[in-house]
């Protein structure tokens, strides 16, 4: 479809239902007020990070946001305005305890994001909110034994607060500047194989008899269903049905068709799904389609193991420029 972005000039635009804020950027931490201010807009401009073209992206027909955050308590007074518009969304929150190691440079301390977790909890429903332990990382000074006592001691304190844990094992190799980040920072990674995956996940599944969470892995290969652990979606169609299935122009998008209650039939969920499978992403990804309205080079949490950001220097940069230039820009880093 075409846009006004003027009086005087429209553009095309994709109509996306599914927002996803972002898997590139903290949008909640860093860009909440822009991601509002350009709701209020109506739409957003995308640049793709691995060609730079830019592209327009309408809200027009968007049913759904998910979120995607480190520290989201920055986005909790909009939440209020994003229930006035019946606009529906869910949190996937990472969670971590790289405190000790100082792998993730500028987030809040532990005990205040679990505060946040908690706090958002409670504001939104747990079954809104998910635990990412993500990713899992095993160096010289961290090993299977201390990584689950990490998890271990975020799970207790937010087994009461949601239902899900999604945890995935660092592919550090794959990425050449996340291994060199971490050769500057002089962390000693340790790749995880098959036989560190298997006592990882033991491990969770013995912790998780206590919290009975349902556990799933984020775009991993291997099969670890006899710990009771699935292949999860984080854009998850089958979420999505269970949390809202009133809003009838999302269950159409999905391929759900919800009949009328009626005194012979419980059953009020007939399902016809579509195949969503989002090609945009990684094979093993099993996310639903969606659009991803974040920037790369724009994150400040200084997350040494951090694929989206060329350097911490430009990301920096590119948040500061936003601050001073462009808290209402069409784009996150006004380029």
């Amino acid at each position: 479809m075409y846009i006004n972005i003027s009086s005087e000039k429209s553009v095309k635009a994709s109509c996306p239902v599914i927002i996803s804020a972002s898997r590139s950027t903290d949008i909640p931490a860093f860009y909440s007020e822009w991601f509002i201010n350009r709701l209020k807009k109506g739409y957003v401009r995308w640049k793709n990070p691995f060609n730079g073209l830019q592209y327009y992206v309408s809200f027009d027909k968007s049913r759904l946001i998910v979120f995607w955050s480190k520290n989201p308590k920055p986005i909790f007074k909009y939440l209020d305005y994003l229930d006035s518009k019946s606009i529906n969304y869910y949190f996937q929150f990472t969670l971590n305890d790289y405190v000790t190691e100082n792998l993730e440079k500028k987030i809040p301390a532990l005990n205040k994001r679990i505060d946040t977790f908690i706090e958002l909890s409670e504001k939104i429903g747990k079954e809104k909110i998910i635990w990412r332990f993500d990713p899992l990382i095993l160096t010289n000074e961290i090993n299977t034994d201390l990584l689950l006592k990490k998890i271990q001691g975020i799970g207790d304190k937010l087994h009461a607060y949601t239902d899900k844990l999604v945890f995935s094992f660092a592919d550090i190799s794959i990425y050449k500047k996340v291994q060199s980040n971490l050769i500057k920072e002089d962390i000693q990674y340790i790749e995880f194989d098959k036989k560190k995956m298997i006592e990882v996940a033991s491990g969770i599944r013995e912790l998780n008899r206590k919290w009975k969470f349902e556990v799933g892995t984020c775009s991993e290969d291997i099969d670890l269903q006899e710990f009771d652990i699935i292949h999860n979606k984080c854009i998850d169609d089958d979420l999505i049905i269970k949390l809202f299935s009133h809003d009838k122009a999302l269950m159409n998008h999905l391929g759900y068709k919800i009949p009328e209650p009626n005194l012979f039939d419980d059953n009020l969920v007939i399902k016809t799904k579509k195949r969503l499978k989002d090609k945009g992403q990684r094979q093993l990804c099993g996310c639903i389609i969606s659009k991803d309205i974040g920037q790369y080079n724009t994150c400040p949490h200084g997350c040494v193991y951090c694929y989206a950001n060329t350097s911490m220097k430009i990301a920096i940069m590119n948040y500061n420029k936003h601050l001073e230039f462009n808290k209402t820009g069409a784009t996150i880093a006004g380029e």
